[in-house]
């Protein structure tokens, strides 16, 4: 029987999600008591609960924002590096699968990958990105994580989820800004993509996988279909990465990911603007005016 260990809290936005959706299918799971770096922590909860599969969701990202990495680097490497590659080290050591949802913002565009080609990063791609401490940790935890034979690495981008005022959505962050910057991004649809994640570690699947939905969507696009589903009143303005990088301490990663591999293992998977429609914009109209009212709230406007 396939039993789970999850690692990132029952607090943790992703890890929360992943202890619901098995505890929705019945699954035996449970919720790590161990600091990831913590070698003798790790080995102790694996032989309380006995599980076949870890699902690592640990790590930290900065909050507010990822700028927060830049001022508490040795607290980054602890988690975003030393913790993971323990945990992946003990779980080979035990016979035991990996999934480590990480990062795709470790990529940007460039003469090689212009925007708007639809030419997107591959999973063999090495990042091109390390322009926040954030993304040089990940990347840096990629190139050594990716020699594990027994760990699946899920390049995680610009995660959304249905609650348009849950603060760690990357639709919640773009409605409060006062301005956006308009780059056709790949991003990754939790609801719809956090069941295929459990499916893949069932499969036992290894290596890299471009974690998002197909194409690539803009802030313009995003906040439109906010306002024909949502609020017909809403308005934001733009500016540009250079006007940008003046209100942020680290540069940001903008890229498009190639979706081959996931596409080959669920070909049902939904292009990022039909996914965002069904798993997002349609279920929140049907509660439009609550809806518009506490995002109003939120934004103070």
């Amino acid at each position: 029987m396939q039993r789970f260990l999850i690692y990132g809290g029952r607090k943790g936005w992703i890890s929360g999600l992943v202890g619901e959706l098995l505890e929705a299918q019945g699954a035996t799971y449970h919720f790590g008591k161990a600091r990831i770096e913590d070698r003798h922590a790790v080995l102790e909860d694996i032989k309380e609960f006995k599980p076949t599969h870890i699902l690592n969701a640990a790590g930290v990202t900065g909050r507010p924002n990822v700028d927060w990495c830049e001022t508490h680097k040795i607290e980054t490497i602890r988690s975003n590096v030393i913790g993971c590659l323990t945990l992946a080290d003990v779980c080979l050591s035990e016979g035991l699968h990996m999934t480590y949802f990480g990062t795709g913002c470790i990529f940007h565009y460039d003469d090689d990958f212009p925007q708007g080609s639809g030419k997107g990063f591959k999973e063999a791609d090495k990042p091109n990105f390390t322009g926040s401490y954030y993304s040089y940790t990940k990347a840096m935890l990629e190139s050594l994580l990716r020699e594990y034979p027994n760990v699946l690495i899920l390049r995680v981008r610009m995660p959304i989820v249905q609650d348009l005022t849950y603060a760690r959505n990357f639709i919640t962050k773009i409605i409060k800004y006062e301005k956006v910057i308009d780059i056709p991004n790949s991003m990754t649809v939790l609801p719809e993509l956090l069941p295929l994640a459990i499916k893949m570690a069932k499969r036992n699947l290894t290596g890299v996988m471009n974690y998002t939905n197909p194409g690539a969507i803009s802030h313009n696009e995003i906040l439109q279909l906010y306002k024909d589903y949502i609020d017909p009143e809403f308005s934001w303005s733009n500016f540009t990465v250079e006007e940008q990088a003046k209100v942020i301490v680290a540069p940001r990663s903008n890229n498009l990911l190639d979706t081959e591999r996931i596409e080959g293992e669920f070909p049902e998977i939904l292009p990022i603007r039909e996914s965002l429609i069904k798993y997002v914009f349609e279920p929140n109209a049907a509660k439009k005016e609550e809806v518009k009212a506490a995002v109003r709230e939120m934004r103070g406007r």
